[in-house]
């Protein structure tokens, strides 16, 4: 029996649209836990049980420690990471989520994109045509209805924690491959750090419920593991491929809505799906070439 080897241009492709099944997981998840306990400390617990499993897997597989380059920007990527999921959480309270979720999206997809096309060059017809699907697709699965509630559109903290988020992915993604979990579990430990500051600080809420802690244990891994095998596709492939296929997570959480939540998919969220679809045929057989 022939082994199944795939090219690394289509290993790349596998493992984005992993991290984009994850990342849908996690987020529907963290938007469980919104309901159920305060946003900041949803955020500490998550992202301190990654830096519980980072750190026991960086002693298992005995990594080496990280070069100096890749310390700094580790810690850039970790400034970036907070700033970036603080603006979204603030945009989606303050704002309407209708505008802060998509354009949120497509500036994490379109970001590095940009970068990866600069530095990589541009990929074959196929794959353009793909991503720019890709990013319609997010765009329109993203959307919901609006209402008139008075809210502000949110835009501002939508723009700051797109660029910011997308030029984390693209940071972080620079960093030497012989380090994968170290320097997740070093982002983690700083996040973790800069969220209790502003609690502490603000003396705001933070108590999860006992009752939520199996879903903060899933979510926390599940959302490690999604980062794991972005920065993995984005080192064995091309950046820009990679960064937009990881963007149609939220694809992922608008099924697990619609299926678990029974939240209604309207005609829009139906087409983005179907756009994303043939964004992924495009740019995996793209790929292949």
């Amino acid at each position: 029996m022939p082994a199944f080897d795939l090219s690394p241009a289509l290993a790349s492709v596998v493992l984005a649209l992993g991290a984009a099944l994850m990342w849908g997981a996690s987020d529907f998840g963290g938007g469980v836990l919104g309901r159920r306990a305060p946003i900041l400390g949803v955020l500490i617990a998550t992202q301190g049980v990654g830096l519980i499993v980072a750190s026991t897997g960086t002693i298992a597989l005995n990594e080496s420690a990280m070069a100096s380059g890749d310390v700094w920007l580790t810690v850039l990527s970790a400034v970036l990471a907070a700033i970036g999921i603080g603006c979204l959480y603030r945009g989606l309270a303050v704002g309407r989520m209708g505008i802060v979720a998509p354009v949120t999206g497509v500036l994490v997809a379109v970001t590095p994109a940009l970068i990866g096309i600069a530095l990589q060059g541009l990929p074959s017809a196929a794959v353009i045509v793909g991503l720019g699907l890709a990013i319609v697709a997010v765009v329109v699965v993203s959307v919901a209805p609006g209402h008139a509630d008075g809210r502000p559109s949110g835009i501002g903290y939508a723009l700051l924690g797109g660029a910011s988020l997308g030029l984390f992915s693209a940071v972080l993604s620079r960093i030497d491959i012989a380090s994968l979990l170290t320097p997740l579990a070093m982002v983690r430990a700083l996040e973790v750090l800069i969220f209790v500051v502003v609690v502490v600080v603000g003396r705001t809420a933070w108590r999860v419920p006992r009752a939520a802690w199996p879903l903060v244990l899933g979510v926390g891994i599940v959302d490690l593991a999604g980062n794991v095998a972005f920065l993995t596709a984005a080192r064995i492939g091309e950046l820009s491929i990679a960064a937009v296929l990881s963007s149609l997570y939220p694809v992922v959480t608008v099924l697990l809505a619609a299926t678990v939540l029974r939240e209604r998919v309207t005609a829009s969220h139906a087409a983005g799906v179907a756009l994303a679809l043939v964004a992924i045929a495009l740019i995996a057989g793209g790929s292949q070439g």
